[in-house]
């Protein structure tokens, strides 16, 4: 099945020519950037910053999904996430992207100038679909086994390219019937996967992208590049090209990473080649 392809914001998806989302955690304690930007201004100047060295799109998110993390409260996920969103809309007009699974943070968010609902756990919960339906934003669907909680104790899968397309797929469909006509889908690397459950899902990202929808990757610093290569997260960066050009080669649509400027020149460079 063909991707669809639309706009958010100021910017297209395409197949193959992956847009760049810049990551920025408003948290104390996410596993890659914990507390860095937790302090509002510091916030906007990174999300400026990110902007300036060619993200795309910027997610934001105020609840660490760290495995083993637990969760806060909305009222306190709001508190940080809403004057930094709302702080950055007026500097900017650079698509933002909630990332939160509570149907109230996903509303306010889009009423401080959010442009995208992304749900880890897969919009699993009606009130999200719901969310989603009245503020007709694009959503990314991702696919999460267990909670950050208990999501990385001993995950297993019958086959797990095959079980991952069948969640987003059954995901999709939901939200297709309550009208929600933009979505994008992410296989959740990381969230309850060993790291082969993690490669196979690469592998099979063609699998993936025959869904219909446009794929979004984040294998930004995750532990899978960590077991294969030994690298501590702050030295992945490498790993992580690799894993995020390989998905542009197989048809990402969007790349979600912490280290933008080299992500830009990366795929800079790989759109100058040409198609292979």
């Amino acid at each position: 099945m063909p991707q669809k392809q639309f706009k958010i914001g100021r910017v297209s998806l395409k197949k193959g020519n992956p847009l760049i989302m810049g990551v920025l955690n408003v948290t104390p304690d996410s596993f890659s950037d914990g507390g860095r930007f937790f302090v509002r201004g510091r916030a906007v100047a990174h999300a400026l910053r990110m902007e300036s060295e060619g993200a795309d799109i910027l997610d934001i998110g105020g609840e660490s999904s760290r495995p083993g993390s637990t969760p806060v409260s909305a009222e306190e996920e709001m508190r940080r996430v809403i004057p930094v969103i709302a702080a950055i809309r007026k500097k900017t007009d650079i698509p933002i992207s909630i990332d939160t699974v509570k149907p109230a943070v996903a509303f306010a968010a889009v009423e401080a100038g959010a442009d995208v609902i992304n749900d880890i756990s897969g919009f699993t919960n009606p009130a999200m679909v719901a969310v989603a339906a009245k503020c007709k934003k694009p959503v990314i669907v991702m696919h999460m086994k267990g909670t950050p909680r208990t999501m990385q104790k001993n995950p297993h899968y019958g086959a797990v390219v095959r079980d991952v397309c069948s969640f987003l797929e059954r995901q999709c469909r939901t939200l297709e019937k309550e009208g929600v006509k933009k979505i994008i889908v992410d296989t959740g690397i990381g969230f309850g996967k060993t790291p082969e459950h993690n490669l196979a899902l690469l592998r099979g990202l063609g699998k993936v992208a025959a869904l219909g929808h446009p794929v979004m990757v984040g294998a930004s610093r995750k532990s899978f590049i960590g077991a294969i290569t030994g690298a501590d997260t702050d030295e992945r960066l490498a790993g992580t090209l690799a894993a995020h050009i390989w998905s542009a080669l197989h048809g990402a649509a969007i790349l979600r990473v912490h280290d933008v400027a080299a992500h830009r020149q990366a795929l800079d460079v790989l759109s100058a080649i040409g198609p292979p």
